[in-house]
């Protein structure tokens, strides 16, 4: 393994050469290869999502090449190198599991999260600092229903939270509520002179969906791909059945009977 991951710093280091590199490889810097990195990562996280072994070893390779790529920048820029980047993620795991590496005791993996978060304050400072300053730590980079989520449980944990899921349900259903009373003054023709409070109010409510996902205990990012990856193949099923030209030909009460049809096909 060790023979392996030398072979690779060699590979990325002679790519960045600025002399005998790669060219493409030489002109890239943090920013001009963070779609790459975001984009690796998603397409690992389809392997995962289609149980493919094969695949994902091959996604991981790309995610860790992304890694390795930003070292050698880092290592160019004298920054800072990848035997930081693993000795760095190597300390850290040590700290946050002192019940393996120390003498701390836990009955379950509750209170393992738990010493978790409550290490990571204490690095981060967060014991000093204000609510609203622990809730900017949460990256503004991370998908949107992510970050709701989040940022949720960073309030939850500062004491501003729902007593039980039942609280959460009552805010979808009032911000529902909200949203049509919005699509009703426009006859759900909205205008362009709407769009900020549309915005505003879907916002509103695709958050306090993704609160009401916190405490179920479920991703809604993940619940989000699932569907997305659902519709697709639904999609699919119904254009195989009907034709593909047929669809936009068809009136919309037929279009929702061979849906169902593919909903029905698939679950069988």
């Amino acid at each position: 393994m060790s023979d392996n991951f030398d072979k690779l710093v060699d590979v990325i280091r002679k790519l960045r050469d600025p002399e005998t590199g790669c060219p493409w490889d030489i002109k890239q810097n943090h920013k001009s290869i963070r779609k790459y990195f975001i984009e690796e990562t998603y397409e690992a996280v389809e392997a995962i999502d289609r149980e493919d072994d094969k695949e994902l070893c091959a996604e991981l390779g790309d995610v860790l090449l992304q890694i390795m790529l930003h070292s050698q920048i880092a290592t160019d820029r004298k920054a800072f190198s990848i035997d930081d980047v693993v000795q760095g993620i190597t300390d850290k795991m040590i700290r946050r599991h002192p019940h393996v590496f120390g003498d701390t005791k836990v009955t379950d993996a509750e209170e393992v999260k738990k010493n978790w978060e409550e290490i990571k304050k204490r690095e981060k400072g967060e014991a000093k600092l204000s609510g609203a300053a622990i809730l900017k730590d949460v990256p503004s980079s991370l998908p949107a229903l992510n970050r709701s989520s989040r940022l949720g449980d960073k309030a939850g944990k500062l004491g501003f939270d729902w007593p039980d899921p039942k609280g959460v349900w009552k805010k979808v259903e009032e911000e529902s509520k909200e949203l049509k009373e919005v699509l009703n003054e426009c006859d759900f023709q909205p205008s362009d002179k709407l769009k900020e409070e549309l915005e505003h109010e879907i916002g509103d409510l695709l958050f306090s969906v993704a609160q009401l996902s916190r405490w179920l205990k479920v991703s809604p990012e993940d619940s989000l791909r699932q569907c997305c990856n659902r519709f697709v193949e639904r999609f699919s099923k119904m254009e195989e059945s009907l034709g593909e030209n047929a669809i936009a030909e068809l009136p919309t009460e037929e279009l929702e009977e061979a849906w169902q049809k593919a909903k029905l096909a698939l679950k069988s």
